[in-house]
Order: structure tokens, then C-alpha cells, then sequence
């Protein structure tokens, strides 16, 4: 996925959960943050940021914080991202050799099962599959981890992913890691213990876990090579 009109900024201090300071051009101006995680170790000031020009004009907030550059590698950090890079990639045929035995010839986004919305469903001509996506921008020391908050909601998602699978569905959660060059990924056990323990629970129950890390440029974010996960 693309952006325009990508403008470099400095990142002066985050000011609620949705919004921060930034300076373009020597100019102090209000952005809207497009991810409502933690971030503490990504929005500090000085740090170089990115930021994408919105198209509505009339908006409070005239810039999008999309991505951070934290040492030498490039993070984004826009939510929306994961599941706009992952849609592509389905329809890239990604998920052959991967559980998927044949081409896709249907995707639905945001679909219902039981108590949950699902990111995609999928249909190949011999599966029927349901796909959750999660975004990744928590890094340490190369080690790409998830969550940086407690989620009920993802502990849900996995286990109505795992009750899919007993229903006759194929079932994935694919990571997005949202940056380039990590060497594995791994639950945040330390942040949420129980997220950890329901990812291997899911697993156990058949559901199909990978994580991939990205291409990511100033304007924008490819899904690129498989990345070794470790509970």
C-alpha cells in the first residue's frame, strides 16, 4: 500500500491518545496519530517522523503520523496498514504453502463469527478460511513482539479463531510486523501473560499463526518474507 504527499517532521510530544505536536518545516503543527497504542518507545521528541497530508481539508488535524524512524530501521505505526497490506498479499496469492491448498476465488473483509469480527474471510475452490490480522510495532533488541497492552479483545479473537477451525473453517492470524529486519517474534509473555498462553492454545487447537515483517518506505508498506515465531 501507498501513500502521498509525505511530509518529514520532527516529533515534539504526544498530546492525547489521538493527537501530537510536530514540527514541518520549522512549523509546530497538530497531527492526528493513526494507532492509539503505547508507542513510548517510538513517539519521542526529536524523533523523525512521517506524515501523510490528509485529503479532507477541513479537518482540525491537516497531517497523518504514519511512520517513525527509530535508530536505522523505519516503523509504521499506522493501524489501518496491516490489514490494507495483508489484503494485497491475499490477493497476491500469499497464503499458498501456507495451510492454503489451492488459489482464493472469493475475499470478504470484515466478517462476523459468533462474538467476533474477523478482518477477511476467504474462499479457495477447497477451503473456506477466516484470517485476523494484527499490527506489529513493538520492537526490542531485533525481537518483534505483541502486544504492547493488555487486549481481551485479541485473547477473543483467538479463541474464536480456534473455535472456527473445530467448525470446519481453516483459521489464521498472520502478524504484521510494520518494519524490516527483525529476526523472530514472540508473545509479549512479560505485558500480557494470557495472550501468550491463548496464542499456544490456538495453536494446539490447529489455527494457522504466522508473522511477516514488512518493506516499509517513507510512502509505503509491503508485506515481505516470513518471520520465525517463538512462544
Amino acid at each position: 500500500m501507498h501513500y502521498g504527499n509525505i511530509q518529514i517532521g520532527v516529533f515534539i510530544k504526544r498530546l492525547t491518545r489521538f493527537t501530537a505536536e510536530v514540527k514541518i518545516n520549522g512549523l509546530a503543527e497538530l497531527c492526528h496519530i493513526k494507532n492509539t497504542g503505547r508507542l513510548k518507545e517510538l513517539l519521542i521528541p526529536g524523533a523523525e517522523v512521517y506524515l501523510a497530508q490528509a485529503e479532507n481539508r477541513s479537518r482540525s488535524t491537516k497531517y497523518d503520523l504514519v511512520a517513525v524512524r527509530k535508530g536505522k530501521r523505519l516503523i509504521n505505526i499506522d493501524s489501518s496498514s496491516p490489514n490494507r497490506a495483508v489484503g494485497e498479499f491475499l490477493q497476491q496469492g500469499g497464503l499458498l504453502h501456507n495451510g492454503l491448498h489451492d488459489d482464493i476465488i472469493h475475499i470478504k473483509p470484515e466478517v462476523h463469527y459468533e462474538g467476533s469480527r474477523f478482518d477477511f474471510y476467504i474462499e479457495s475452490n477447497s477451503q473456506k478460511a477466516f484470517v485476523e490480522v494484527k499490527g506489529v510495532t513493538l520492537e526490542k533488541n531485533g525481537i518483534a513482539m505483541f502486544p504492547d497492552a493488555p487486549t481481551e479483545r485479541g485473547i477473543k479473537h483467538l479463541m474464536e479463531l480456534a473455535q472456527s477451525k473445530s467448525d470446519g473453517y481453516e483459521a489464521y492470524i498472520i502478524f504484521v510486523i510494520q518494519m524490516e529486519g527483525v529476526s523472530q517474534f514472540t508473545p509479549n509473555r512479560k505485558t500480557h501473560p494470557e495472550f501468550a498462553t491463548a496464542l499456544a492454545d490456538a495453536i494446539a487447537a490447529g489455527v494457522n499463526v504466522l508473522a511477516f515483517d514488512c518493506v516499509v518506505t517513507a510512502d509505503s508498506i509491503v508485506i515481505n518474507k516470513q518471520v520465525p515465531i517463538k512462544l
